[in-house]
C-alpha cells in the first residue's frame, strides 16, 4: 500500500482474512508511510482496544485473537461484565478474574473455555485505560490506619490512606482521594486525600460529593468568564445584518415553571389551503460561541448542562445560557428558524431554515398551556386571548404528528418522571410525580419534526456533522426479549434481511394496552433496546423510526446542537464548504460524537444519582409506612418495587419465609419452590418501609401482600 497511513487503512489490512500479525517494522514494509506516524497510530488503537500487542510484539485484532475488549461495569456484589467495544454479547467477570481493573475500566479480557453456560466467560488480562484516578467516599481511621470507603458501590474495595497523606481529614469526614496504587490480586488500593470536603452528613455535602465523583465544574475558568464578559447583553443593529425579522410573529416559548435556559420557542399559523406553517426558532447561540474559542472549548470539555436535584451546572456561563441567548419574553434574540408547511397528514411539504431575529409575546409554561387545553380555565384562556386559538391549532398538530409517527412505527414509553421538592436547607419535603401532558408532547413533537428537517437537509448536503443515532437491539437483547415475551404469547419477528423494524415493537405494545401484563411488557422491552448515542453517520433512530436524525433544538445545554448550528450557518452563509474543510469537519464530529456520548452518560449518571439520594433521604421518615407499588425488577435475592410516589425499594428474598424461591432468569420472576407462587415484572403489590439506608442508598421492603 501506498499514501499517507491512518487507522482506517492500519484496522482494514487486519480484518482481512489472510492476514497474520505484524511487527511495527513488518507492518511498515507493508503500508509504506511515516514510521512514526504508523507507531503513534498503533498506539493510539491499542490504548483504546482496537487492536492488542502480543508479546512478542506482534499488533493484530482482539477479536481474532480470543479476546475482548470492552468496558466494565461492575455489581455492588463484586462480579462484572464486559461491554464488548464492538457491541456484541456480554462478557461475565467473577471476581477471582478481575486482574485489578475497576468499574467502568476500558480493559482487554481473554475469553475462558465454554463451561456449559448461556453466557461468555473471561477474565482481564489488561487494562487499557482507568475510568478515573479520583474517588469520592468517606474517610475512617483508627489509632494505626486510615481508609476511605467509596461512595460508588460499584467500587467494592476500601482504599487504604497512610496516615500522613489524610490532609487533616477527621473520622467520617467526605474526602477526595487519589488512587496512587492500583488494586492487584486481594490487595486492596491504596491512596492519598487531596480534599476534604466536610462532615458527612452536613448540609449540601452530599451533592457537593456527587459534583466532585463525577469531575463536574460548578465553576468557569477565569479565560471563560472574561469572553463571555465581553459579549454584548442586548442585541444590537449590526447583530441584525442576514437576518429575516419575525418580530411582528406569534411567538411564544413553553418550559417547566424553574426553567432559565429558554433555548426553543415556537410559532403556529393555519393556512388558507389546509396546511400548518410550524415555526421552530431555536437560539442562535453558534453566533456568539466562535469555533476554537475559550467558550467553545470549554463547551466541548463539558458536552451537557447537568441538572442535579438542586442546581444546573450549566454548559455556558450564566450571562449566556440565561441572558442574551435564553429566548426572554419581550427581548430581541437572535435565532435560527425552521419554519416547515405541514400537511393535515404530517407530511413535511416544504421547509425553509435561515437566521432570524424574534421577540417571544410570552414565557408560557407547561402547566399553564395544560390548564387552557384540558381545562380550559377561564382565568388564563382570558389572559392569553390573543394566543388561545394558537394552542390550540398547536395541539391539532400535535396530534397529528404523534399519528405519523405512529404509522411509521415509533416507539413511545410513557413512564411517569420524579421531582423532589427540597426545604432552603436541601433537605426533601415532597416527591412530585410528573405525567406527560398535552403541553409536554406539543413541544417534544415540534422539536422531533425540526431535528428530522435540519438532519436530512444537512444528509443530502453530504456536510459532516453530529446525528443522534439509536441501533436496532442487539441479537442476544432480542433473543432475551423473545423468550420473556413467549410467556405471554408474543414474538417479534425479523424482516426478510434478518432485522428488526420498531413497527415490530410497537404492534406488541398496542397489543397489552390496558392488560395486566402492560407495564412489565413496556419495562422489559425499554431495557432490551441499545442506547441512544452521536455518531458521524446516519444509522437511523430506532426508537423514533426515524431514518435521519439529529439534536439541533437545545444548544444552550447540549454541545452537539451547538455544532449542528455551526456547520448549518456555514452553509447558509457560504453556500458550500471548502473540501479541505470537509475533511478538517469529518475528523473533528467523529471526536465531538464519542466524547458527547460520554459526557452525556456522565450527566445522565449524575443526575440520576443526585434524585436518588434525595429520594432515599425522604424515605428516612417514612419507616414504617405502608405504600402500594408496582414489582419493577426481580433478581435472585429478591424484587425491586416502585412505590406510588416513584421511590424504589427492595423486597429482599431471606424476607419472603412462605416458601423457597428461586430466580427463572427467562421469566425474569422469583417462584415459589413448593407452592408456586410467582412475583413477576409489572404485579402489584402492598410492602411495608422497614429499613432505609441514605449512604448505600437504598430502602428496604418486607411484603404485606400481593394483589
Amino acid at each position: 500500500m501506498n499514501g499517507t497511513v491512518t487507522a482506517e487503512k492500519l484496522l482494514q489490512l487486519m480484518e482481512e482474512h489472510s492476514y497474520k500479525p505484524l511487527t511495527l517494522e513488518e507492518l511498515h514494509e507493508v503500508l509504506g508511510g511515516s514510521y512514526e506516524d504508523l507507531k503513534e497510530i498503533l498506539q493510539g488503537l491499542e490504548l483504546e482496544g482496537k487492536v492488542v500487542r502480543t508479546r512478542k510484539n506482534k499488533y493484530g485484532l482482539p477479536s481474532k485473537m480470543g479476546l475482548v475488549a470492552g468496558f466494565l461495569q461492575v455489581s455492588p456484589k463484586g462480579f462484572a461484565f464486559l461491554s464488548p467495544l464492538d457491541k456484541g454479547e456480554d462478557v461475565y467477570i467473577s471476581p477471582a478474574n478481575l486482574g485489578g481493573a475497576m468499574h467502568q475500566d476500558l480493559v482487554l479480557a481473554r475469553l475462558l473455555p465454554y463451561q456449559g453456560l448461556r453466557r461468555r466467560e473471561g477474565e482481564i488480562i489488561r487494562v487499557l485505560k482507568r475510568a478515573c484516578t479520583r474517588v469520592v467516599g468517606t474517610y475512617e481511621r483508627n489509632r494505626r490506619l486510615g481508609f476511605v470507603v467509596p461512595d460508588d458501590p460499584h467500587l467494592h474495595q476500601d482504599i487504604f490512606v497512610p496516615l500522613e497523606e489524610s490532609k487533616g481529614a477527621r473520622h467520617k469526614d467526605k474526602v477526595v482521594v487519589e488512587i496512587t496504587r492500583w488494586p492487584d490480586g486481594r490487595r486492596n488500593p491504596e491512596g492519598r486525600v487531596v480534599e476534604v470536603l466536610g462532615p458527612a452528613g452536613a448540609p449540601g455535602i452530599d451533592i457537593l460529593s456527587i459534583v466532585k465523583k463525577y469531575d463536574l465544574k460548578p465553576e468557569f475558568p477565569p479565560a471563560v468568564k472574561r469572553e463571555a464578559k465581553k459579549i454584548k447583553e442586548q442585541v444590537e443593529s449590526e447583530d441584525l445584518v442576514g437576518r429575516r425579522d419575525l418580530r411582528d410573529w406569534r411567538i411564544v416559548t413553553i418550559d417547566g415553571e424553574d426553567a432559565k435556559d429558554l433555548d426553543d420557542a415556537v410559532s403556529i399559523r393555519r393556512l388558507e389551503n389546509g396546511n400548518y406553517l410550524l415555526g421552530v426558532h431555536i437560539a442562535d447561540v453558534s453566533y456568539y460561541v466562535k469555533e476554537d474559542s475559550a467558550l467553545d472549548k470549554e463547551a466541548y470539555r463539558r458536552g451537557t448542562s447537568v441538572y442535579l436535584v438542586d442546581r444546573v451546572i450549566p454548559m455556558l456561563p450564566p450571562r449566556l445560557s440565561n441572558g442574551i441567548c435564553s429566548l426572554n419574553a419581550g427581548a430581541d434574540r437572535l435565532t435560527l428558524s425552521v419554519v416547515m408547511e405541514v400537511s393535515p397528514r404530517g407530511e413535511v411539504i416544504n421547509y425553509d431554515i435561515f437566521p432570524s431575529v424574534i421577540r417571544v409575546r410570552e414565557r408560557m409554561t407547561y402547566t399553564d398551556v395544560r390548564r387552557i387545553l384540558v381545562d380550559k380555565d377561564p382565568v388564563l384562556l382570558e389572559r392569553y386571548r390573543e394566543l388561545a386559538d394558537d394552542f390550540h391549532v398547536m395541539e391539532e398538530l400535535c396530534l397529528i404528528l404523534v399519528e405519523k409517527r405512529k404509522r411509521r412505527g415509533a416507539l413511545d414509553f410513557d413512564f411517569p418522571e420524579a421531582k423532589v421538592v427540597l426545604d432552603d436547607e436541601g433537605r426533601p419535603v415532597e416527591i412530585l410525580k410528573r405525567e406527560r401532558s398535552i403541553a409536554e408532547r406539543i413541544i417534544e413533537e415540534f422539536m422531533v419534526l425540526a431535528n428530522e428537517v435540519v438532519a436530512q437537509h444537512l444528509h443530502y448536503l453530504e456536510v459532516p456533522f453530529i446525528y443522534r443515532v439509536h441501533e436496532e437491539p442487539a441479537p442476544d437483547k432480542l433473543e432475551e426479549l423473545n423468550t420473556f415475551l413467549g410467556h405471554f404469547g408474543f414474538y417479534v419477528r425479523r424482516d426478510g434481511e434478518g432485522r428488526v423494524h420498531p413497527k415490530a415493537l410497537q404492534r406488541i405494545l398496542e397489543q397489552v394496552r390496558g392488560r395486566p401484563e402492560e407495564r412489565v411488557i413496556h419495562t422489559v422491552v425499554l431495557r432490551s433496546l441499545m442506547r441512544a448515542r452521536y455518531a458521524p453517520e446516519a444509522l437511523g433512530h430506532f426508537g423514533l423510526a426515524s431514518k435521519y436524525y439529529c439534536h439541533f433544538t437545545s444548544p444552550i445545554r447540549r454541545y452537539p446542537d451547538l455544532v449542528v448550528h455551526r456547520i448549518l450557518r456555514e452553509v447558509l452563509s457560504k453556500g458550500r464548504i471548502h473540501p479541505r474543510r470537509i475533511e478538517k469537519l469529518k475528523e473533528f464530529v467523529a471526536k465531538a460524537s464519542e466524547h458527547a456520548s460520554e459526557q452525556e452518560r456522565i450527566a445522565e449518571e449524575a443526575e440520576r444519582e443526585s434524585l436518588t439520594l434525595k429520594m432515599v433521604e425522604f424515605m428516612k421518615g417514612r419507616l414504617g409506612d405502608v405504600y402500594s407499588g408496582i414489582i419493577s425488577g426481580v433478581a435472585p435475592y429478591g424484587f425491586f418495587v416502585e412505590l406510588e410516589n416513584t421511590v424504589e425499594g427492595l423486597v429482599h428474598i431471606s424476607t419472603l419465609t412462605d416458601d423457597y424461591y428461586q430466580f427463572q432468569e427467562e421469566q425474569l420472576a422469583l417462584v415459589g419452590q413448593h407452592r408456586g407462587r410467582s412475583f413477576r415484572i409489572g404485579q402489584p403489590v402492598r410492602v411495608q418501609v422497614v429499613r432505609v439506608s441514605v449512604e448505600a442508598r437504598q430502602v428496604d421492603l418486607e411484603l404485606i401482600e400481593a394483589c
